[in-house]
């Protein structure tokens, strides 16, 4: 009688010899869990500074020109002429939305790059994972990004960045699971 609570095996067989269609048939009990050096690896669930830095660069751009994209197309609807053939409103239409998409993508792309090499050496300073790291890379993005533009500026870049983090990344830890 089988037990229906039956767990999944802890390692699995693995034999490197497979594809090359040799006698030698070794096989090796390797685990199914991920393998840490130390138990306090494995308690933490969270990325690597780069992977860390791949998630929030890529998905800055890719929002960023997906939003940018849409805004373009519909402005090069919006500006189209009396009188133009279909051909010219389409390459309106595209043009503007590869340009307004680029300019959002690269900016959001850019934030994302500053935000996760900023949390990233929080962490490591402060040697704990919490809201307060993300909000000071939020706080440090919005002022050097807009630093160019004057203090006040910058002060407000800051203070927006710092909010958006610290909210969003309560809202992400509350509402999506890892």
């Amino acid at each position: 009688m089988a037990n229906s609570t039956e767990q999944k095996p802890s390692t699995r067989q693995y034999n490197p010899y497979q594809s090359l269609n040799t006698p030698i048939h070794k096989l090796y009990e390797l685990p199914t869990s991920p393998e840490y050096l130390f138990h306090e690896e494995a308690a933490a669930q969270r990325r690597s500074w780069s992977e860390n830095l791949q998630y929030y660069t890529g998905s800055g751009y890719l929002s960023g020109a997906i939003i940018g994209g849409l805004k373009g197309s519909v402005e090069g609807i919006k500006s189209a002429e009396r009188g133009e053939s279909m051909k010219l409103r389409i390459n309106r239409v595209l043009n503007s939305g590869g340009h307004t998409g680029r300019k959002f993508g690269n900016t959001l792309g850019v934030l994302g790059l500053l935000f996760s090499g900023l949390e990233s050496t929080a962490l490591h300073y402060r040697g704990t994972d919490d809201v307060v790291n993300s909000v000071v890379a939020g706080l440090g993005t919005g002022v050097i990004y807009r630093a160019t533009k004057g203090a006040k500026s910058a002060v407000l870049a800051g203070a927006f960045g710092g909010l958006v983090a610290g909210i969003g990344k309560q809202a992400l830890k509350r509402y999506v699971p890892i």
